[in-house]
């Protein structure tokens, strides 16, 4: 008897069909893990499983028997768990505090904490899930944080676990470590959906695996019988390549320059720690770390958004610093942001208009103020072209357009400003394994051509496939930068949990 089965669910939201005609059907005591794109339709899927959507069509079985007008409450009950991507504690409450906010127990008026920490402690015996139920939620690594959110949905009798981009935020060795705890959940006899678009972790962890695109299941196999490739190409609908191909970098002169550079955040906090960086032409530096260790605020102060507390940073000799945005775009910065809708694009304008956004009072675009609306289109065409962006026509609106066609744009109109330096912000964020491979190989010749890259992700395979150095970067400062040809996940992850390579010893 399957753990739970999903048979013809349909889910519209106006005009959109989100999910069309699923069936998902999940076998006791295994891991099975469903993937595919940003918005294939598996966050629908689960939210209507786990009662946040009221399917338009379809029913829904848990332990074989069908289930009507599902709630998350009644989910629970039913013996579901969600662990969210975004983890849900309050930061100031103690672990065990979190973890019986909502089920709390009271003896003679008073809240009971004795008997859920009874319970808590053979949890974290029975599942080595070692967390202190006394340490504050806010003062926990991520990995930790992950581990409470795990427990939570124990203590409320999960027996089938839901865990949605669980490795989103984790270091090779938290991902390590998590797995353990997967499959020593299976073992036990938990059901687990591992939702993801990591394929290699895929493959690791997983049973069975369901392939979703466009809103309907495409595939169902067992893991061990499908490679990377056939599941990227089940994703998307064709051959991709993953692996990215590219000849030995030929570095040039230094054209970026970080020096001590420093920023202080609410709090007092230091977000840049003294930073020093040099990046140079014809080469690609891989910025690494988990994010939110300043990362973001380096390509912001960089890009001209914020200012630094102290230190310099200098673009083929000129200082950077005491220029406006414009000003840098002048003196050859380009700027794939990290967050395309804020600071990429006007999602309400016109493919046309965006892709000469930052350029429109320029030449060739304006003359005396006037803006030259035939340039402009003719820009446009050769943009969405060169770049294969979808649909083809300059007039659509921005925000009609895919993700992936939407970073394409992006990319398109800073390749197009011929940048001595150019900044990747998390440059695959949200696109499909198309778009991300065609992504690449654009970087990849913009490096041959010369040009100065910083590539920022959270992907470690990305910046692993992509950069011919690499730096880390833990609680805003730069921990090891080291040639990409000599690291390794393990010395990357551990650069990015805080953990220096330990020296060899040196023999008496």
């Amino acid at each position: 008897m399957p753990a739970l089965e999903m048979i013809g669910i349909t889910k519209r939201f106006g005009a959109l069909v989100a999910n069309r005609n699923v069936h998902f059907r999940v076998e006791r005591g295994t891991i099975h893990a469903l993937v595919g794109e940003n918005g294939a339709g598996k966050s629908t899927l689960m939210n209507v499983l786990y009662g946040l959507y009221e399917p338009d069509e379809g029913e829904i079985r848990i332990g074989g028997n069908r289930v009507e007008r599902l709630s998350p409450a009644r989910a629970v009950e039913l013996g579901l768990g969600m662990v969210h991507q975004h983890f849900m504690l309050i930061p100031t409450f103690t672990v065990l505090e979190n973890i019986v906010l909502g089920i709390e127990e009271t003896r003679g008026g008073m809240l009971d904490l004795d008997s859920p920490r009874k319970r808590l402690l053979e949890l974290v015996g029975t599942y080595h899930l070692e967390v202190d139920p006394d340490a504050l939620a806010g003062e926990l690594s991520v990995g930790m944080r992950q581990r409470v959110e795990i427990l939570k949905v124990l203590m409320r009798g999960a027996e089938v676990l839901l865990l949605d981009e669980p490795t989103a935020v984790l270091t090779p060795q938290e991902v390590e470590e998590l797995f353990k705890i997967v499959r020593l959940l299976k073992s036990q006899g938990k059901t687990i959906v591992f939702i993801s678009h990591k394929l290699r972790e895929v493959k690791a962890i997983s049973d069975r695996l369901t392939v979703m695109r466009g809103g309907e299941v495409v595939a169902t196999d067992e893991t061990a019988s499908v490679s990377e490739s056939d599941i990227a190409e089940r994703m998307v609908g064709r051959r991709v390549l993953l692996d990215v191909k590219k000849q030995p970098a030929r570095p040039g002169d230094v054209c970026l320059e970080v020096r001590d550079l420093c920023l202080i955040g609410g709090g007092a906090k230091m977000v840049l720690d003294h930073v020093d960086l040099q990046v140079r032409a014809g080469e690609i530096l891989g910025l690494a770390g988990v994010v939110g260790n300043g990362q973001t605020e380096l390509v912001h102060v960089l890009a001209g958004f914020l200012s630094p507390s102290q230190g310099s940073v200098w673009l083929d000799g000129r200082d950077l610093l005491g220029m406006s945005v414009l000003e840098r775009y002048a003196a050859g910065l380009a700027h794939i942001p990290e967050d395309r809708h804020r600071h990429g694009m006007v999602v309400d304008l016109t493919a046309r208009d965006n892709a000469v956004l930052g350029k429109q009072r320029a030449e060739p675009f304006s003359h005396w103020g006037v803006l030259d609306e035939d340039a402009i289109r003719q820009e446009a065409r050769a943009r969405i072209t060169q770049f294969d962006v979808r649909p083809p026509r300059p007039e659509v609106r921005a925000g009609d357009m895919s993700g992936g066609n939407q970073q394409k744009l992006v990319i398109s109109r800073e390749v197009a400003r011929e940048p001595r330096f150019l900044i990747a912000a998390m440059p695959t964020r949200g696109v499909d394994i198309g778009a991300i491979e065609f992504i690449h190989r654009h970087l990849i010749e913009l490096r041959d051509r010369g040009v100065a890259i910083l590539v920022v992700s959270a992907e470690l395979s990305e910046v692993l496939g992509l950069a011919d150095r690499i730096a880390v970067m833990y609680e805003g400062r730069v921990m090891d930068v080291m040639d990409a040809a000599s690291a390794t996940e393990q010395r990357l992850g551990l650069l990015m949990a805080g953990v220096r390579s330990q020296p060899e010893a040196i023999a008496p």
